[in-house]
């Protein structure tokens, strides 16, 4: 149940514009003289880092030291050792670190803290009214059972990355257009005009053709196609590949992945993009700083080359729909002026000024109305990297036009996803290798027929 405002705000004009109002449920059980010290965990490194760096020190030497809240941050670690470490923690595993008073975490990940009782209910200490200011699915995807748990703070979605440099040097030669691109059956067809095309240049060597697309997940790729078609990839916790939506998704990425068209790759994208070995990829909005600016290729010659954002693909028919990504923070269980101090930094961290600052240069989106809707188009004109503009841009886009979907949060979900990724990579790895073997057995599209009943068989 929400708690809601039963009593005047103490705190002084400024306190409360810089907060954004009182934390729900009265004055602060805080004393100034006697502050309370919140150790908190991340997984922001470089730039980021950098920022929530600045962020912090600011909330420390003026909201915090106000009201008696000093953040001191203990661990930053990367996005999958930091949940591994919160997942023992859930688990009582021995050996396990102590509960941080804050931390970054995703709700497949939060869920398990919150069912022993380690999360705080932070419906306590934001009223309806305060939640009002946050976009809604950005809110929702951090509810479980009886409250909310996951606070946002930052999110992402799935992209297309486009080298326009090899995109435009193919696009002359063959007459394809961008317009291709929309869809994932259009990508498809000129990922295998690609890979036709670079394979011509060498005639001496017949098959050394190039990859012009991979999916950093080929999971999201299948859940987002899924959702796109008004289906679930996965329902009433069980994989959901039976029926003819999946068939379709399958069919259409399965033959240029059987060619070599698509590329099958154990790592991220844009290691790919950096040796000239892919033209466009999906992935995060948030793996932007991740790109350059050139290529080097094997033989040490080095290309300037310009990349575009576009939003992400949709297969025929289906509804403009993308994955929501990110993270947000949860605060742990404890007393009501750990929790309140908790739910006073995420106030002003996720408060439009502070928000604004910390996406700008980091490649997320903000979680306010206020910020998404109003302060957008003003900041994207004021960012330097032009990298995170273009990601801004398209993004914004995005906002506007598409519906937003999140990953299930069932406890098994992750271990069912991580399956489902790895055996996939490795059914198509094989599928490749049968394709190479036998070129002229029959076409593509046989193939992936015959393997999407392998596939559903096993």
């Amino acid at each position: 149940m929400r708690k809601h405002l039963t009593r005047l705000c103490a705190a002084t004009l400024t306190l409360v514009l810089a907060l954004g109002g009182c934390v729900g449920g009265g004055s602060a059980p805080l004393n100034p003289k006697e502050p309370v010290t919140l150790t908190m965990w991340h997984n922001f490194g470089g730039t980021m880092q950098d920022t929530m760096d600045a962020l912090i020190d600011e909330f420390n030497s003026t909201v915090g030291k106000e009201q008696g809240i000093i953040i001191n941050v203990t661990a930053i670690s990367s996005s999958a050792e930091l949940q591994k470490t919160l997942s023992m923690i859930a688990a009582g595993d021995p050996g396990a670190p102590e509960m941080p008073d804050i931390t970054t975490s995703y709700p497949k990940t939060a869920i398990l803290l919150q069912k022993n009782g380690m999360l705080a209910n932070l419906d306590d200490y934001f009223t309806g009214e305060d939640l009002s200011g946050y976009i809604p699915p950005f809110v929702e995807e951090g509810r479980f059972e009886d409250g909310l748990y996951v606070f946002p703070i930052a999110k992402s979605t799935e992209i297309l990355y486009l080298n326009q440099t090899l995109f435009d040097r193919f696009a002359a030669e063959t007459g394809v257009s961008m317009d291709s691109l929309v869809t994932f059956e259009g990508l498809a067809q000129t990922a295998q005009k690609y890979y036709d095309w670079t394979d011509a240049q060498t005639p001496e060597i017949p098959g050394d053709g190039k990859a012009f697309f991979t999916s950093d997940s080929w999971l999201n790729l299948a859940q987002a196609g899924m959702a796109q078609r008004g289906g679930a990839l996965f329902e009433n916790e069980t994989l959901n590949i039976a029926g003819a939506d999946y068939a379709h998704i399958w069919n259409t990425i399965c033959p240029p992945l059987i060619t070599g068209a698509f590329a099958n790759y154990d790592g991220y994208s844009s290691d790919l993009s950096k040796t000239g070995d892919l033209v466009c990829s999906t992935g995060s909005s948030a793996g932007i700083l991740f790109y350059g600016d050139t290529i080097t290729y094997a033989d040490g010659t080095v290309e300037q080359v310009e990349y575009s954002i576009l939003p992400y693909p949709v297969f025929e028919g289906g509804e403009k729909l993308a994955i929501q990504r990110g993270n947000g923070m949860v605060v742990a269980k404890s007393d009501e002026a750990h929790e309140y101090a908790g739910a006073a930094f995420l106030r002003w961290f996720t408060a439009p000024e502070q928000n604004m600052r910390f996406v700008s240069s980091t490649g997320y989106l903000p979680v306010t109305q206020d910020a998404l809707e109003h302060r957008m188009d003003a900041e994207i004109d004021q960012v330097e990297d032009g990298r995170i503009k273009k990601m801004l841009v398209a993004v914004t886009e995005m906002y506007q036009n598409y519906h937003f979907f999140v990953a299930p949060t069932f406890e098994a979900f992750d271990s069912m996803g991580s399956a489902y990724e790895k055996d996939f990579k490795t059914f198509m790895a094989g599928q490749h290798e049968q394709w190479l073997s036998a070129p002229d057995a029959g076409s593509p599209e046989d193939a992936s027929a015959a393997a999407l009943e392998q596939w559903r068989a096993r």
